[in-house]
Order: structure tokens, then sequence, then C-alpha cells
């Protein structure tokens, strides 16, 4: 079996460190703390959630746990959805589910289940939004009155802002509040936004969590680990073509797995630097493709943009006048417009530093294939 599990979470052995992280969390839901967790894409955020689960599952025998994934989600509706079928899926195993359809009203949900997963799927109509509000009240009193302890995570939170015709968050902290038996874990990979909804003091749950923000894994654990799961399928690595991967992938979780995952693929005993040079080069021809397809859907100066900003790794200041001189960008109104709109599409990531804000593109696959363009 391959080690550099492409997959959220399978079990701690196959996950690395995050025990602070992991130990602030429990500790803070102990405490009766609602907690917001923030990180970019593919950095590990949804398999820290489970691994809080797992340490809350071993030393809280009393609290049930419930992952909810909105990330798809466009409306009320929708969120009402993916929360019942989250519930459903532990009541379950519980044989608890009639007893939660009760708590939520007359509207009959319908249960069928996936023929591939077996993961539970609901089905509701309504009359109107007067039921969908009650719908939702309702699971969330089931919940408070849940005879055992609850933590829900709702992951990429921030998407409650996409939904049209309802104020989302005025909403659900109106239900929120009133819980005493539930504690929730916010999570989201758009710092932005995220510091908005908590953050701002004119916004319904300003100041109602407490942040836990997600950085990347410490380089000298991240390559103990690497070494680690190597040598225990008999693959020998030296460190330094451990750090041969990690400078190539920019220490970013789901990227070094992945290079990870191809070298354990394809190599036998020892893996050279040759071997790896060649792993990326397989990794880049089997995304180039979709990176083309990429280019055809952004205008040409966003797309000289973002090579440029590869090219760069990082900039601090992309409306410069060197910047744009160098990489011929035009004007710095366009350069600043579309900068914006990179980043709004998750193309950008803009991180916050001791000198500012600093911009780099945000799959680093693709920001490979761009410097060498």
């Amino acid at each position: 079996m391959n080690p550099f599990i492409l997959e959220p979470y399978r079990n701690r052995e196959l996950f690395c460190d995050r025990e602070l992280e992991t130990r602030q969390i429990v500790d803070y839901l102990s405490n009766g703390r609602n907690v917001t967790l923030i990180s970019p894409r593919r950095l590990g955020k949804t398999g820290l959630i489970y691994r809080v689960f797992e340490e809350i599952a071993a030393n809280c025998s009393d609290i049930d746990t419930f992952y909810v994934d909105i990330s798809s989600s466009q409306c009320v509706e929708d969120f009402i959805k993916l929360l019942s079928e989250s519930v459903v899926s532990v009541l379950n195993k519980q044989n608890k589910i009639s007893a939660f359809f009760k708590a939520i009203g007359g509207l009959r949900p319908l249960i069928t289940y996936d023929a591939v997963t077996g993961a539970p799927e609901v089905s509701m109509i309504y009359r109107n939004d007067k039921d969908k509000e009650l719908t939702l009240k309702g699971i969330f009193q089931y919940l408070e009155t849940h005879k055992r302890k609850v933590v829900v995570a709702i992951d990429e939170f921030q998407q409650i802002r996409e939904y049209e015709g309802v104020s989302m968050e005025a909403l659900l902290r109106s239900y929120i509040q009133q819980l005493h038996n539930v504690r929730f874990i916010f999570c989201g990979s758009k710092k932005h936004t995220m510091t908005d909804i908590f953050s701002n003091a004119k916004k319904p749950f300003y100041e109602s969590t407490t942040f836990v923000p997600l950085g990347k894994l410490d380089i000298p654990t991240y390559e103990a680990f690497i070494q680690r799961l190597f040598g225990n399928g008999g693959k020998l690595i030296g460190a330094e073509n451990v750090r041969q991967i990690i400078d190539w992938t920019r220490d970013h979780t789901f990227y070094t797995q992945t290079l990870c995952n191809e070298l354990y693929l394809s190599c036998s005993q020892y893996i050279s630097s040759t071997d790896i040079l060649a792993a990326e080069a397989r990794i880049i021809a089997a995304n180039r493709d979709r990176f083309l397809e990429l280019q055809r859907l952004l205008t040409p100066a966003q797309w000289r943009l973002m090579t440029a900003i590869a090219k760069e790794e990082s900039v601090s200041h992309p409306t410069s006048v060197s910047f744009i001189q160098k990489y011929r960008l035009g004007s710095g109104a366009s350069v600043s417009k579309n900068v914006k709109s990179l980043v709004e599409k998750e193309l950008i990531l803009a991180e916050n530093g001791e000198e500012g804000v600093s911009y780099s593109v945000y799959n680093v696959f693709l920001s490979r294939y761009l410097e060498k363009a």
C-alpha cells in the first residue's frame, strides 16, 4: 500500500504532525469554545478535522462528531441537505434516525442510499421559505437535545456568503448562539472572507469563536515523516533528496504528498535526484492539458500576470514599475484589476506576512509549469 495518501485522512500513522493544533482545538471545544480554522486549500485542513475527531473519539466517549462540507452548496436547501446527511450518517449507526426526522417537523423527508458508497442521501420538499428556516432550526434543536454532546465541523464555511435571498450568517447565528450542547468548528480557505465573518464588528458572528490558523508543516518534522514512510516500505531516500522534494513542492502538503506518492509507485529501492526530476516531469505532463484549458479560460493579460508571478515565485508589489516593465504587463491599473480577479478565482494566493501581502500562484504544479514557459 502506498503510504503517501491523497485523501484527507486515513489514520494517525499516515498523517504528519499537527499535534499542537489538534490539542488546541480539542481543548477549546472541551472548554465550551467554538473554533475558526483557516488555511489555504489542500494544506491539510480537512485531515486535521478528522484527526481531531479521532482524538475526541479516543478520549471523549460522550461526544458525537459530524463533518459537513458545504463547498458545493448554493442555497439554504443545499445547506440543510448536507447537514441532514451528515447527521443521518452518524445516527444510522445508532438506530436513531426516526427521532431525528420527528424533530424536524412534518416534511416527511425521503432517505435513499448511494449505490456505490452507501452514504445516505436526504430529499425534502418545502412549501415555502418558512419551512426551510423551521427545518434548519429543528436540526439544531435536535442536536441540542441529543443525549450525547455534539461537535459539528462545517468545511468551506465562507460559502454561505454566496447564498442569495437570505442572510445566512444572521440566520445561523440566531440558532447557534442558543446552543449549549453543540460546539462548532468553522473551517474555510478564503482567509479574507473568513476573517470578515468572524472579526467584523458589524457581522453576526463577530468574536464568537477562537481562531486557529493553519500554516505549512515544520520542514524538519515533515522530512523525518517522509523518510520514515519510504523506509517502512523498504525504499531508501537521502535527507538531501527529501529536501529536494519539499523545495520543489514548496512544503505544500497536497503537492508534496502527490510527488512522494508518484516516487513510491515508480521507484523500487533507492530514490535518487534523477528519479525525483523524472517524477516531477511526469506530474507536469499529466497536468499539461488541464493547464492549457485554464489558459483558454483566462484573458491573455491574466495569464501573463500569473506567469510573471510564477517566475518570481512570490511577488510583494505586483503593481511596481520594475515588475510591470520586466514582464511587460501593461498599466498598473490593469495589473491591480487582474490581481484582484485571480485572487477571487483562487488562482493566486494572497498571504499576509511581516512585510505586507505577498502573491504566489495557488497551484504549485501550475506554478512550476509556468516558470518554464
